[in-house]
């Protein structure tokens, strides 16, 4: 309820005489309601339209008000109630001497009509416009609004000390401005819906937020498919037994698959055998290949795998045993939510084929897809967009050696 409802109480106090009020007075009482109240609804819809990222922005930019918005943001019950409490003190005022005003000026009749228009007139020009400023133009208020909040929490310090203790009561701490990951999401929605933002970027958000649920089983490729070689084999071997390999980064083991040692990258086998080096084994071109166990999420592997450079890495069990491998393009995949189809997968049906896959994968997974997503995979393939690194075998058909097929 306004406090101008209760004009025709103040009028009440004393024998009204028409003619014996005051316009200036009355003019400088509606004034100073009205007045004070719009200052203190756009403060309080600028402080609430402030959003954490824009104070980042501004801290980043050492630009002016940005250390006095973090501090009002970071406790705002303290801003909210020196701003309300001025706004009560100045409807309250303004009410009674608005009140006393016009009920000598017109009279104890007219005091019921007035208090209805004096409503209206503060819920239209003290809330509903104020805050309609703040809420449209908070970016270039925030600074100044951040001055006058912080002046105002000194003037009003006595009430904003009480409010504190009764806010403790009521609200448990470490409660406020906490912004959660499906909120993130949904911004991210939000933004793609209202144009700010790329459909392709609100998905990369939503996929990136699931990262840490999603382990390196979900995404690897299975040992059953792993392209490997024994490390005791030479690279002319390797070639006259699999003239075309369909994978850069080739795992080699000692004894059996279990028995990793490393990788050795297809380009170092292709300069040694152009130098005439071919009869060297594959040992000798060892790279170390990373580690990581199945379990682990997506964001330990994207931090194990950009981290050290590495771009594949052996999954193993809690055993120990080989379950897979697992490379940033898998990542990438998963983050964008996209297949990405070599140059050297074997033909544009199985091209196909792996897309469907993939996107049949991606949905029991939860990723994003894009809106287009069946559209590409009964489009053919266009131009490569990364390069394979990764060691699973792209088509049922391609031709491995007898050394090369992997233990079941």
């Amino acid at each position: 309820m306004s406090p101008f409802d209760f004009l025709p109480v103040l009028a009440q106090h004393g024998p009204a005489v028409e003619g014996a009020g005051s316009w200036p007075l009355l003019i400088f009482y509606l004034c100073l309601a009205i007045g004070f109240s719009f200052l203190c609804s756009v403060a309080e819809a600028v402080l609430l339209s402030v959003t954490p990222s824009y104070i980042a922005q501004l801290r980043d930019r050492e630009a002016r008000g940005a250390e006095t918005l973090t501090r009002l943001k970071k406790n705002v019950d303290r801003p909210l109630a020196a701003i309300l409490s001025l706004n009560t003190i100045a409807h309250t005022f303004g009410a009674a001497g608005v009140g006393a005003e016009a009920a000598a000026i017109f009279g104890d009749a007219y005091v019921a009509a007035i208090s209805a228009i004096l409503t209206l007139m503060i819920l239209v020009l003290s809330e509903i416009i104020p805050k309609t400023i703040g809420a449209t133009y908070w970016r270039a208020l925030a600074p100044t609004m951040g001055t006058f909040v912080s002046w105002l929490i000194w003037a009003m310090y006595p009430l904003v000390l009480l409010s504190d203790g009764l806010a403790k009561l009521i609200s448990p701490q470490g409660t406020h401005g906490v912004v959660t990951r499906e909120e993130i999401a949904a911004m991210a929605t939000l933004g793609a819906q209202s144009g700010n933002l790329e459909k392709s970027e609100s998905r990369i958000f939503a996929n990136l937020l699931r990262f840490r649920e999603l382990t390196v089983a979900d995404v690897m490729t299975p040992r059953t498919v792993v392209i490997a070689f024994p490390q005791d084999l030479t690279a002319e071997e390797l070639f006259e037994r699999n003239p075309e390999i369909p994978v850069s980064r080739l795992p080699i083991y000692k004894d059996k698959l279990d028995e990793v040692t490393g990788f050795v990258h297809r380009n170092d086998l292709l300069l040694a055998r152009a130098r005439g080096e071919g009869g060297k084994r594959l040992s000798e071109f060892r790279r170390d290949l990373t580690t990581v166990r199945d379990e682990a999420t997506l964001t330990e592997l994207s931090d194990l795998l950009l981290g050290g450079g590495s771009h594949i890495a052996a999954v193993t069990d809690r055993f120990g045993g080989l379950d897979g491998v697992v490379t940033l393009e898998d990542l990438i995949e998963t983050l964008l939510g996209l297949e990405i189809v070599d140059e050297h997968d074997a033909a544009p049906d199985m091209q196909k084929l792996a897309r469907r896959k993939w996107e049949q994968r991606a949905k029991r997974l939860g990723i994003v897809l894009p809106d287009d997503a069946p559209a590409r995979a009964a489009a053919a393939p266009g131009k490569p967009t990364v390069e394979d690194s990764s060691a699973r075998q792209s088509s049922p058909e391609d031709s491995l050696a007898e050394d090369a097929l992997v233990e079941p």
